[in-house]
């Protein structure tokens, strides 16, 4: 009966996958991405738009003008055209600094913290993976949480190595992707 007893103990402490825990993670980073993407692409005004068709102008009109003798010319366009740029860039970095958008990113933050520090509590005394030695060669001895399993060899991996994986794994991919996502 102890050892009934111990399986659904164990159990009942371990709702969460390791793949549901990277599923988490990926959709932690994946709102951080996305609320990056709609920062950036918010900040385009008609004013903006604007600047930029001034500044592209100003750069072609530079670059047709290659003789030497209108050199001082060209050089005076290329220079108001990189002060227009300095403004455009002014605006932009006013407009990234709204409070609306430090707000969401405050409460992803404080979001992700109450995650992870929620996971770490769950897992803290228990394995959240048991992985193969193969498959873990080079870093085993660093992911594994008070080393190897008697019973059957592997390795058991511990909560805090398994979040800072999964959000190293889950960032690389979202880079990859990230030209697939529509915003």
């Amino acid at each position: 009966m102890t050892a009934e007893m111990d399986e659904t103990l164990g159990e009942v402490r371990r709702p969460l996958s390791p793949f549901t825990i990277l599923l988490i993670v990926v959709a932690l980073q994946f709102l951080d991405v996305l609320l990056e993407k709609l920062k950036k692409r918010g900040s385009t005004s008609s004013e903006e738009i604007k600047m930029r068709q001034e500044i592209n102008q100003l750069l072609q009109e530079a670059n047709s003008l290659s003789t030497p003798s209108t050199f001082a010319q060209a050089a005076k366009l290329r220079r108001s055209a990189v002060a227009k740029e300095k403004e455009l860039k002014k605006k932009q970095e006013e407009k990234n600094n709204d409070k609306k958008w430090s707000l969401y990113e405050k409460v992803l933050l404080v979001s992700k913290a109450l995650l992870y520090t929620g996971l770490c509590w769950q897992f803290w005394s228990t394995p959240v993976a048991a992985v193969p030695p193969h498959l873990l060669q080079p870093f085993g001895r660093f992911l594994s949480w008070r080393g190897a399993d008697a019973s059957n060899g592997n390795y058991m991996v511990g909560i805090i190595p398994w979040l800072v994986l999964t959000s190293r794994v889950s960032k690389f991919l979202l880079q990859r992707f990230s030209k697939f996502i529509p915003f």
